[in-house]
């Protein structure tokens, strides 16, 4: 065990543990109100919402996977930063117009509007499900960094013992987000994203010093790790993948329940605007971090003797914490590794809060009791905030890591499928909801039947059309059949004049929904 290490690692933690509880203060409102609770009185500016953003889009689990991937897969792992650009301009383009309507109508989640512009209940829920469904095997991937940086810590993560740091950080967690709920994280967010620029300044200028420079780490890496493979006759190989990896994580992330609620806790429309111009600062980040994975690849850490139990347990995704941990100074590898740490706390405070606004609005409210009070309904999203993280831990404790990583693959093939429904519907008015929810079930069993015939190994499905072979992000291929079907069932709609109503239609596209 490295005491220094540790003592920083707990100091940082300590701190971000007063601030969860100071939060409740912060900004003060009636917490009593699920406006309030879960999306912080949509009172957050420029700079709150920028560090939450960043706080939630760049997890933990980012922080480990995309180095990771580098290390193991070479330059296809650089889809993540075209990727993270791509975002942004569908954040400007998408979610001024959804903050909008939401402040007017009083819309806490996606589902709200949904229904409102369908005017369809199942539609709304099997939105409301999906978006549940997707995000929590996303809140357990973020308890892989923090076993990560424990076991990096010295201690040892297996059995109950091992598992009492991850008990003990969802437990604080838990406990803050109950009390203060969105505030929490976002005034740790803060905290968080200073960490994590601090380290990624000291890798960026510590870790190639000791490797000869950047020109001698491109120098070593093989070219197979450089560059994408090449296309073949009949085939697009790499290039479609990249392509479309890039364009679906893109067109998903944003979708997540976790993306929606921080979107809706600015303060304004124009808030989002100039934080989709200025995150791309994010992006500068996560290119400088997906370095650090051809670093890993260059220094040689995976054979050497004192991580080698550590790969063992966690694979590649140890390779980030090895090279702090070989080059880094004691307490940098605190501040690093505390960084990481918090950065799987602030994204699943987010993510719990998120799934339980969902439940607590378009599930609870929409069928089980109408007639809940504004109280009532706060206590019920904070319980249900508890068994989500109750429920990941419990998933990460008892279930194999790799269990969580297969689900976290599905996640993102069915989340997609909520797009047409939700972009669509801001900007198209005559989509029938039918359509929509028979497009929905086609995007979703297209995607998971592409899954599955993988085995859950990968996501990029082979697509045969004619001689050519066109590799791509599942996610991508089930989206595109959801939109056929969408398409198809709603010009059949028209046609044979059997339209759905068109209150809710009316009610948030009118000039004044506007």
């Amino acid at each position: 065990m490295n005491s220094t290490a540790i003592s920083v690692f707990l100091l940082c933690f300590g701190l971000v543990t007063v601030l969860g509880f100071v939060a409740a203060r912060w900004r003060s409102g009636d917490l009593a109100h699920l406006d309030e609770w879960g999306l912080g009185g949509r009172r957050f500016g420029t700079l709150v919402t920028w560090f939450l953003l960043g706080g939630d889009l760049y997890t933990a689990y980012t922080f480990v996977a995309v180095p990771a991937l580098v290390f193991g897969a070479g330059a296809l792992g650089f889809f993540a930063v075209p990727y993270s650009s791509l975002i942004y301009v569908f954040g400007f383009m998408v979610f001024p117009k959804l903050w909008r309507l939401s402040k007017r109508h009083g819309y806490v989640t996606v589902s709200d509007f949904v229904q409102a512009r369908y005017d369809s209940r199942a539609l709304a829920l099997v939105v409301a499900v999906t978006g549940i469904v997707a995000t929590m095997p996303y809140i357990a991937l973020q308890l892989i960094g923090i076993e990560v940086v424990v076991g990096g810590l010295g201690f040892t993560t297996q059995g109950l013992m091992g598992e009492l740091p991850l008990i003990i950080a969802f437990a604080i967690l838990a406990i803050y987000t109950y009390k203060a709920g969105l505030r929490a994280p976002a005034l740790i967010a803060v905290v968080k994203d200073v960490l994590i620029y601090v380290t990624i300044i000291a890798a960026m200028i510590i870790i190639p010093a000791k490797l000869g420079g950047f020109g001698q780490i491109f120098g070593t890496v093989p070219d197979t790790k450089l560059l994408l493979k090449a296309p073949d006759l009949g085939s697009l190989n790499g290039y479609s993948a990249y392509a479309t990896l890039a364009i679906g994580s893109a067109l998903a992330l944003f979708l997540y329940p976790h993306s929606v609620t921080a979107m809706l806790s600015a303060s304004s429309g124009n808030t989002i605007r100039r934080n989709m111009v200025l995150m791309p600062a994010y992006s500068v980040v996560l290119g400088l971090l997906a370095l650090l994975g051809y670093m890993a690849f260059v220094s040689g850490v995976k054979d050497m003797p004192e991580y080698a139990p550590y790969f063992k347990a966690y694979g590649a995704n140890f390779a980030v914490p090895a090279l702090f941990l070989h080059y880094f100074p004691s307490w940098l590898v605190g501040i690093a590794f505390a960084a990481i740490a918090i950065g799987a706390l602030v994204p699943a405070a987010i993510m719990s809060i998120a799934t339980a606004n969902l439940y607590t609005r378009n599930v609870h409210k929409a069928f089980i009791n109408p007639n809940v009070t504004h109280a009532q309904e706060t206590h019920i999203a904070k319980l249900v905030s508890l068994i989500v993280k109750v429920g990941a831990v419990g998933f990460v404790i008892g279930l194999p890591v790799t269990y969580a990583i297969q689900l976290q693959l599905l996640s993102g093939i069915w989340i997609i499928q909520t797009l047409p429904a939700i972009v669509f519907g801001l900007f198209l008015r005559r989509l029938d909801h039918r359509a929509l929810l028979l497009g929905w079930v086609a995007g979703i069993a297209t995607g998971t039947w592409m899954a599955v015939s993988l085995k859950l190994a990968s996501s990029i499905y082979p697509l045969h059309i004619g001689s050519y072979t066109i590799p791509g992000y599942a996610a991508v291929w089930a989206l595109i059949a959801n939109m056929v079907v969408v398409l198809g069932v709603n010009l059949v709609v028209r046609v044979f004049g059997t339209t759905s109503p068109e209150e809710g239609a009316q009610s948030v596209n009118s000039p004044q929904g506007m």
